[in-house]
């Protein structure tokens, strides 16, 4: 089982398409039985075997498209987490409020409710792929909806970069599709939040602890998960955010960072950095509300520093780099936008179809 922040998700199995009511009982149960204690509701004349639960977030998203009518398209954040984007998890920041699934209607007669956003755009053709049977939008085009439905530079940023954590997408592969889709609209928004966009943070928290280093303290674009080694090349870390020049690394500690053995290791990797002349700063969720909390921390790890002897040099970058993963990836399979952790026929249809 996959790390509860891993950026890719893991594959899902088990699905269960949902069945039309049917008055002779043959492919769906009849009325009187859909009203039963064996049956779930999901729609207008669509059930689900009540054991099966929407908690799976894929479940969720299915749920959905099958009232959506075969022309229209699921998109943004549901799109993105069928693709795999583990970050994608159909929550709000809070962590418990569901967002509706968004669904490009093409055409259907659909409205919106609290399971479904219908977004008013038409999807073409060559932005369609099926993964689960469903029909969703290339990750490119599902990243580009998702920032427009988010607004704000900064969260439209985080966005782009979880799903490039994701491998879902790089950013020159959205620059290249932003490019081939001038005559969209808001194509200069997500531009310019693309341009604030990073690849490499690990997770949506440490993508905003790094815009508040670079955007409110001023600090420039640091290094992202860059090994630091001592005079000796042994490694000491790989921190989260770094500036070479002020000596100063930043580390987000997330509710896991809680677990003793956890925060026994952070200890020691506190006292690794600083015994090589690096100053720590750390943040909490809370902290990233408060970004004059944060760069007063900043600016009082760079005082610090400057006292500090230089016994650390940085490592060789990580590689390989995005773009020759999903380069490798692509080559590695025709069909590019085929879902590499299921095969949408263990769908259970449960009307014999």
């Amino acid at each position: 089982m996959g790390h509860r922040w891993d950026p890719i998700a893991p594959p899902v199995t088990g699905l269960v398409r949902p069945v039309h009511v049917d008055p002779t009982g043959r492919r769906g149960p009849t009325r009187g039985q859909a009203r039963g204690a064996k049956w779930r509701s999901v729609g207008p004349g669509l059930v689900v075997p009540a054991h099966v639960a929407d908690d799976l977030v894929e479940q969720r998203i299915l749920e959905a498209a099958s009232r959506a009518g075969p022309r229209s398209v699921v998109t943004a954040w549901a799109a993105l987490r069928l693709h795999g984007g583990g970050f994608f998890d159909g929550l709000a920041r809070d962590g418990r409020t569901r967002l509706p699934v968004p669904i490009a209607a093409n055409g259907e007669r659909l409205g919106s409710d609290d399971a479904i956003l219908v977004v008013r755009l038409t999807v073409p053709p060559d932005e369609v792929v099926e993964i689960h049977g469903i029909r969703c939008a290339v990750p490119e085009r599902a990243l580009f909806d998702e920032m427009r439905r988010i607004g704000g530079a900064r969260e439209m940023a985080v966005a782009a970069g979880a799903a490039c954590a994701g491998q879902l997408t790089s950013l020159h592969r959205m620059a290249l599709y932003r490019s081939t889709r001038r005559w969209y609209r808001d194509v200069r928004v997500v531009g310019r939040a693309l341009d604030m966009a990073v690849e490499d943070c690990r997770s949506p928290q440490e993508d905003r602890f790094r815009m508040i280093w670079e955007y409110d303290a001023g600090w420039g674009r640091p290094l992202r998960n860059h090994p630091v080694l001592d005079l000796d090349g042994r490694l000491v870390a790989v921190p989260d955010l770094l500036d070479p020049v002020r000596g100063v690394v930043g580390e987000y500690a997330g509710a896991d960072h809680r677990d003793i053995d956890q925060h026994e290791s952070d200890i020691a990797r506190e006292a690794a950095l600083r015994a090589v002349g690096l100053e720590y700063v750390e943040v909490v969720g809370r902290d990233l509300y408060r970004a004059d909390r944060v760069t007063q921390r900043m600016r009082e790890a760079q005082s610090r520093a400057r006292q500090l002897p230089c016994l650390w040099q940085l490592g060789p970058p990580p590689s390989p780099t995005l773009d020759e993963i999903l380069d490798a990836r692509d080559r590695s399979s025709d069909a590019r936008w085929l879902d590499p952790g299921s095969d949408p026929n263990q769908i259970t249809s449960l009307d014999g179809r």
